[in-house]
């Protein structure tokens, strides 16, 4: 058949060849408009409307919100303001504390190791940090005196426990009332503005504190993800900094995403609102989490890198991390993991574990059919958000990116976010 119709077998080719170029290139983010990208431009301006009035009722002082479908962008916006008083507009292109969003980047690094063969998932974590053997569970706990009592764990943690919350771990300063107060007697804190010890030091003294139950037991969101950063360093033998800027920041052109915001760079920092006790948005403040860390953290300097929450980063810079995910690992020619890999990590893997209706994958809260019932998002969709007011989904069935980045220490009107992802997909043609 071919040698009567070479010229249209070549044709055909090159027709398929040409397809394939395309399509890769459509996963690069790039200047789109509403239509092109799959939306309607005058629903969208419902989103518009809806931002301008939660900024005029002081619900916020201000968001930047973008929005990648296809890889095209079909709305990318900043409303509001930056700082109140001097009516200074909230830049699309400022560096907002990302917070918890660290935890996806410090999942992402632990499965490159994976993919470099470096570790298993079902490597103890003691292998790495040897403080994690012969583990212990609270059984018994004093609130008067903080005293308690322990019992042997069932088994060591794993690195898949710590990627999916299920180590027993808690939170230090923002977790119960017993994490709390167990870990503050170590030294341990949630991560932010710490400006004397190591990560490996901090972690090794972890190591020796009780699980707050059995491994694999339930979901319980702790210091999971910073543990994992200690492991990256350990493994890589290198910074978490590091590690980040040279394998994942560089490559893919993350190029204002950092622990420690430099000084040419300190006027980006967006400033931080909270409310007080009447609701009314105030700027700054002194403490993070409930001592005294100033909200300019990211610009004091640090070798100790959170894992779990000490990032800063453009909402761009964000985007095209998610991007990637998106892509299967890959972006812009670079890949940083294999496609199954990104796999593994965007499905279930607590399996009957209960997480309300939906579940958690490796680094990744993970829509079910179940939660997709109460969203419009589809069924897969992965997500996750940070605690000063940033959110970000990836819909893989829709093929679209969202990011919302508000920067609320606290607030009253949480269902924002909400109302943001529900005027986002009425759009949608």
């Amino acid at each position: 058949m071919c040698n009567k119709n070479l010229l249209l077998c070549l044709l055909l080719n090159l027709t398929v060849g040409y397809a394939a170029i395309a399509q890769h290139l459509s996963t690069t983010i790039t200047a789109g408009t509403p239509e092109v990208a799959g939306f309607s431009a005058q629903r969208l301006t419902k989103l518009d409307n809806a931002m301008k009035e939660w900024t005029d009722k002081g619900w916020m002082n201000g968001a930047v919100a973008l929005v990648i479908r296809n890889g095209k962008i079909a709305y990318y916006n900043g409303v509001g303001y930056n700082d109140i008083e001097a009516k200074q507009k909230m830049p699309k292109e400022g560096i907002f504390r990302i917070a918890s969003q660290t935890k996806a980047i410090t999942s992402v690094a632990i499965m490159m190791l994976f993919d470099d063969g470096k570790l298993l998932l079902n490597d103890r974590v003691s292998k790495f940090i040897p403080s994690f053997s012969k583990p212990t569970v609270l059984d018994k706990f004093e609130a008067k005196d903080t005293t308690y009592t322990t019992l042997p764990a069932a088994r060591e943690i794993t690195i898949k426990d710590l990627l999916t919350h299920t180590s027993g771990l808690g939170y230090a300063q923002i977790g119960s009332p017993e994490a709390n107060a167990i870990y503050a007697k170590s030294n341990i804190t949630a991560g932010l503005g710490v400006k004397e010890g190591t990560l490996l030091e901090a972690m090794t003294r972890l190591g020796k504190l009780p699980l707050m139950h059995q491994p694999g037991q339930r979901w319980t969101y702790g210091l999971n993800t910073d543990l994992l950063g200690c492991i990256v360093e350990v493994v890589s033998g290198m910074s978490l900094d590091q590690f980040f800027k040279t394998r994942i920041f560089q490559p893919m052109g993350m190029n204002s995403t950092y622990f420690s915001v430099p000084e040419s760079k300190s006027d980006q920092l967006v400033n931080m609102y909270t409310e007080d006790q009447q609701g009314k948005l105030i700027k700054g403040g002194n403490k993070i989490f409930g001592t005294p860390t100033a909200s300019n953290y990211p610009l004091i300097g640090s070798t100790y890198y959170s894992g779990g929450g000490g990032l800063s980063a453009p909402i761009m810079d964000y985007a095209i991390f998610l991007q990637m995910l998106l892509n299967g690992g890959e972006y812009n020619g670079v890949r940083l993991l294999g496609r199954n890999t990104v796999r593994m990590m965007t499905m279930n893997q607590i399996g009957d574990l209960s997480l309300g209706d939906d579940k958690f994958g490796l680094g990744f809260g993970i829509v079910t059919e179940k939660g997709s019932a109460n969203t419009p998002a589809q069924a897969g969709t992965f997500s996750w958000g940070g605690a000063f007011s940033t959110s970000y989904w990836v819909d893989p069935k829709e093929k679209m990116v969202l990011l919302f980045y508000r920067q609320l220490q606290s607030s009253s009107h949480g269902n924002v976010t909400e109302r943001f992802r529900a005027l986002t997909y009425q759009a949608l043609n």
